[in-house]
């Protein structure tokens, strides 16, 4: 690793703050999912499961166990078999994301639809489907060639599969992102100037829907850019600079699984007061 023992450290506080109050997350999160009847603290408890998904397998499992104490000396099948668990924590994260987001912009956009159609029974069964679909997904990424291991040049499938990645993973989601964050600001900015204000449950939400996709934006930006390069203009085994470039992307991107918690103590007084409860 070209930063030392920096980034064992890095994990290993992540992994020691980050599963507690994501921890925390969920058992408040099912208070309020189970209190309110409401369909978007499910969506937000199902995010806060992938992200404690994608601590144990992509932290836990696959840097710390795999890389830093076993070093890489685990076999081959274990090590797929890692890649198809990592992929599809990863993957049912970013989907959720993107459900929550399509879930405000019908509420906000179409409000009679959205009480026709948002009911919590609704709401677990199109997250057992993403989840579904997010292993399904990740099966494919068992050929996963690792970054730090490929050839010079890449492989067909090896092009094939990060460039997958990286449209399932990045480009599809945050242009879905941008699109439907666009038109619920838009319509927001609408309201406001015609004196029709929103309820305040929903404004809440809202606001803490663009803070979750826009930290998701810019933190995984950087990783996405690095395996683009990594694939034309560099090998990340054979340049000490593209090598270094993919850890702290990495890094830079598994922050993502801890921030929430800290967003949602920020936008919402009701989250706060239920971890209240939850701590006493």
């Amino acid at each position: 690793c070209m930063v030392g023992i920096f980034p064992i450290v890095y994990y290993s506080v992540l992994l020691g703050l980050g599963l507690p109050v994501n921890i925390l997350t969920v058992v408040a999160l099912f208070r309020l999912a189970t209190r309110t009847k409401k369909s978007s603290y499910w969506y937000l408890l199902a995010l806060t499961t992938s992200d404690i998904l994608s601590q144990v397998f992509i932290i836990f499992v696959g840097f710390i166990l795999q890389t830093a104490i076993l070093a890489r000396e685990v076999p081959s099948a274990f090590v797929h078999t890692v890649n198809v668990l990592e992929f599809t924590a990863n993957h049912a994260s970013i989907w959720v994301t993107v459900l929550m987001t399509v879930d405000r912009y019908v509420a906000l956009c179409h409000p009679l639809r959205y009480r026709a159609i948002s009911y919590p029974q609704r709401a677990r069964r199109i997250i057992f489907i993403i989840f579904s679909l997010a292993l399904a997904t990740g099966i494919p990424f068992y050929w996963w060639l690792d970054a730090w291991r490929d050839a010079d040049p890449p492989t067909a499938l090896d092009k094939v599969l990060k460039w997958v990645h990286c449209t399932t993973i990045y480009f599809l989601p945050c242009s879905i992102f941008l699109a439907t964050n666009s038109i619920i600001i838009c319509r927001l900015k609408r309201q406001r100037c015609s004196g029709r204000a929103g309820r305040p449950h929903l404004s809440k939400t809202t606001a803490l829907l663009l803070a979750v996709t826009t930290v998701f934006i810019v933190l995984w930006a950087p990783r996405t850019i690095v395996m683009i390069c990594h694939l034309y203009v560099a090998s990340v085994k054979r340049d000490w600079r593209m090598h270094l470039a993919l850890d702290i992307a990495n890094m830079v991107a598994m922050l993502n699984t801890t921030l929430n918690f800290f967003l949602y103590c920020f936008v919402s007084h009701t989250f706060r007061r239920t971890v209240g409860e939850v701590l006493r």
